[in-house]
């Protein structure tokens, strides 16, 4: 017996969108174009799109429902929660939370980090996005290396990645805005944030060979790893060397086309594109993704932009939507190495997401299933008993 049966809609297949029913058994996609025996729902999808379900391997967002404010906590089960129903109503249905464990306190400190694997862990199956963790090491970040080492022994790591913002945290020292932002979120005096950097800094001769150590780790257990801000050809070079095949967000076209000739994969901001380029004034994404050097997009700070992003490129014609859609979809599913997501195709994942783009532009979501379960709903006319949806179909 199918569970559900989604009729009539303009499914994205392989590069073709196609008119066609896609069946779901369980939490798999069966033989598309079947319509046939019972199915305990039917979703009516004449007059939209049949897309595969949003794969974002970098998002960040959820800190804000951690700290609205700074210095304002609300409990971690309360802010997975309320991000897990922001990220399937934008169309996520495989979300990472990249989690920064930084040599800092407060909300990116060890406690936090700890709180929140043990809070993704127990909270899973009651997700409805496929939500992992993606831990983001703060490369100064030194004394963590013991435990951080042996949660990825433990295949507790869906996601590493290597960053290193101590140069821009030295540099913004100077700037009032920037250092009140850093120190409020600490929750440290000025004085003492400053003496903490101080400490930090005068330690940096061991990150190297810290680094070293945590991807041999990472590789034996066969995590995938990036490296963040890539500033340079040489720097994606060393980190290549230590099986770091993912760059995020490299700063310079120099640093991309690097990655890009050996085969790396390259995420940018999915916000870049909306906002027609970066908040920092790095590179415009929709250069690199027009130059070939661009092959992920990830939701960054803002779960709306990868849904929005993908029909800007279109309309703006960067990209088809069918290829447009490949990143953040197809492609970072196999960055992450989940072989059974991000295309629409029988015994893949069934994670599939219904939009209404009448409006140029604002592609609005109707429905969203995850992991073969209706996640999300924004038209109830669409959903009816499977024999009655599909005398609508033919009568249509």
């Amino acid at each position: 017996m199918t569970d559900i049966l989604v009729e009539g809609g303009q499914a994205l297949l392989g590069e073709e969108f196609v008119e066609t029913s896609l069946p779901i058994a369980g939490r798999d996609i069966g033989t598309i174009g079947s319509n046939q025996g019972r199915s305990a729902v039917g979703i009516d999808a004449r007059g939209l799109l049949v897309l595969p379900g949003i794969v974002d391997i970098h998002g960040d967002a959820f800190e804000r429902q951690m700290m609205p404010r700074p210095g304002v906590d609300f409990p971690v089960d309360v802010a997975l929660a309320d991000s897990d129903r922001q990220a399937i109503m934008n169309g996520i249905t495989t979300v990472f939370h990249a989690t920064t464990w930084s040599w800092e306190p407060g909300l990116r400190s060890g406690e936090n980090a700890r709180l929140l694997l043990e809070a993704i862990e127990s909270l899973r199956p009651k997700l409805a996005a496929d939500t992992r963790f993606h831990l983001r090491q703060e490369t100064y970040n030194l004394d963590a290396e013991g435990e951080i080492g042996q949660w990825l022994s433990d295949g507790r790591i869906d996601l590493f990645a290597f960053n290193d913002h101590m140069e821009s945290t030295v540099a913004s020292l100077a700037k009032p805005l920037k250092r009140n932002r850093m120190v409020e979120r600490t929750g440290l005096t000025s004085v003492a944030f400053d003496d903490l950097v101080q400490r930090v800094v005068a330690r940096g001769h061991e990150v190297p060979a810290s680094i070293s150590r945590l991807a041999e780790v990472a590789r034996a257990a066969g995590t995938k790893m990036l490296s963040h801000d890539d500033e340079s050809p040489e720097m994606r070079k060393a980190y290549r060397a230590q099986g770091v095949a993912i760059a995020e967000f490299p700063v310079n076209e120099a640093t991309a086309r690097e990655a890009a000739a050996a085969g790396d994969f390259i995420v940018f901001g999915a916000p870049n594109v909306v906002r027609g380029g970066s908040h920092t004034g790095w590179t415009r994404a929709s250069e690199m993704i027009e130059k070939g050097l661009c092959s992920v997009l990830a939701s960054d700070y803002y779960y709306p932009a990868p849904l929005l992003a993908a029909f800007r490129l279109a309309a703006d014609g960067v990209l088809p939507l069918a290829q447009a859609w490949q990143l953040i979809s197809a492609a970072p599913a196999q960055a992450a190495g989940l072989a059974d997501r991000g295309r629409l195709a029988a015994e893949r994942r069934a994670d599939l997401i219904l939009v209404d783009d009448e409006v140029p532009l604002r592609p609005r979501i109707v429905a969203v299933i995850a992991g073969g379960k209706l996640a999300h709903l924004a038209d109830g006319s669409r959903l009816m008993h499977a024999p009655a949806s599909r005398r609508a179909v033919a009568a249509a």
